[in-house]
């Protein structure tokens, strides 16, 4: 992304700020501080901070950290609008942005600071929660951003393909878990985008398994896989289910073919304008015709992109319309306790006429 990718999401921005009546916006949350200046898409610890961009509605934005990004910073921002903290960072905000706004409106993502935070940053100040105006502009991928999402999704199929020659007897999750992400750092992830989910048998029954004592993969067992990896900064995510062995159970045969028809139903009606609500519920009515909706215990889908969770969602609360440029999972699944479970999970791209899957 060049400088001008930034500046120009910095502008669409201000449109949004205007709207909102609001002087100034507080960014701390990291993917969107990232997205809207380069700067820090991880914080290293969740007791530490690299800081918050300050976006001004008169366009003089505010790059603000301590001085251990200070460099790191000036590679980005104008050095003359790099702030530069020590010690308490609310309380040194609170005189930068008293200087700044005066008695303006402030915006700050609330959902993302905590109160004793705020309860530090707002003496003399007018603070007001404006969450969701980045998220907003994040849910609308330009060209660049789809590209890149489509080269960590090719990492994701070349994984995929070597994949089932480490699921054998006698291997177990965990280390199939480690195998796949050894495999994605050496073919030039930087990071997975998620810690794997490897589940066999009954474990595949719960949509967020983590093993504690991991099993043994024996002949004849299935197995939930749901990884994906952080390629140039932008994740991806699918999942598959598999069956170790030659000889699959009609059981696990109908489930796996029930989720993967729910899934090609759900594709074939992502388009503009429909809402993630719709293309649930046609998941949701698959899975009723078969007398099996009550195993299906989980939204649709959901955005991807510098997150592996962000907006548009494909859930029973989603009744805003898709737009050309989102990208989303449809990951439908049945979980039935005790025995077992499967999920098939694509990522997808809404166009101008439907939608491409990656």
């Amino acid at each position: 992304m060049n400088k001008e990718t930034f500046e120009a999401r910095r502008e669409n921005l201000r449109r949004l700020m205007r709207e909102e009546g609001l002087d100034a916006l507080i960014v701390s949350q990291p993917a969107n501080r990232f997205y809207l200046s380069g700067f820090e898409l991880h914080d290293c610890q969740c007791n530490e901070s690299s800081g918050c961009l300050i976006v001004m509605k008169d366009g003089k934005d505010w790059l603000c950290t301590d001085s251990r990004y200070e460099e790191a910073a000036a590679q980005l921002w104008d050095r003359d609008r790099v702030f530069i903290y020590r010690g308490s960072s609310s309380e040194a905000l609170n005189g930068l942005l008293k200087k700044l706004c005066g008695v303006g409106a402030i915006g700050m993502e609330a959902e993302h600071l905590a109160w004793a935070y705020v309860r530090r940053l707002e003496p003399g100040l007018t603070l007001k929660a404006a969450d969701g105006l980045v998220e907003k502009l994040r849910e609308v991928k330009d060209e660049e951003e789809i590209r890149l999402i489509a080269e960590s999704v090719s990492l994701n199929h070349t994984m995929l393909e070597w994949l089932p020659s480490a699921l054998v007897p006698g291997q177990n999750e965990a280390g199939v878990a480690w195998a796949i992400e050894k495999y994605y750092r050496e073919h030039g992830a930087s990071e997975l985008s998620f810690p794997s989910i490897v589940a066999m048998n009954a474990n595949a029954a719960l949509p967020h398994y983590a093993p504690e004592t991991p099993s043994a993969f024996t002949d004849n067992c299935m197995v939930l896989v749901d990884e994906g990896c952080r390629l140039n900064r932008y994740c991806s995510d699918q999942t598959r289910t598999y069956w170790i062995g030659d000889k699959p159970s009609p059981r696990f045969t109908e489930m796996l073919e029930r989720v993967q028809e729910a899934q090609r139903r759900a594709i074939a009606a992502l388009r503009p304008g429909v809402t993630g609500k719709e293309v649930h519920q046609i998941a949701v009515d698959y899975f009723s015709s078969c007398g099996m909706a009550e195993y299906f215990t989980h939204s649709l889908g959901h955005g991807v992109g510098l997150e592996t969770h962000e907006g548009p969602r494909l859930s029973p609360t989603s009744v805003r319309p898709l737009q050309p440029g989102m990208v989303v999972t449809i990951e439908p699944g049945l979980y039935f306790p005790g025995w077992g479970g499967a999920r098939w999970e694509y990522m997808a791209v809404i166009t101008e006429d439907g939608c491409r899957v990656f």
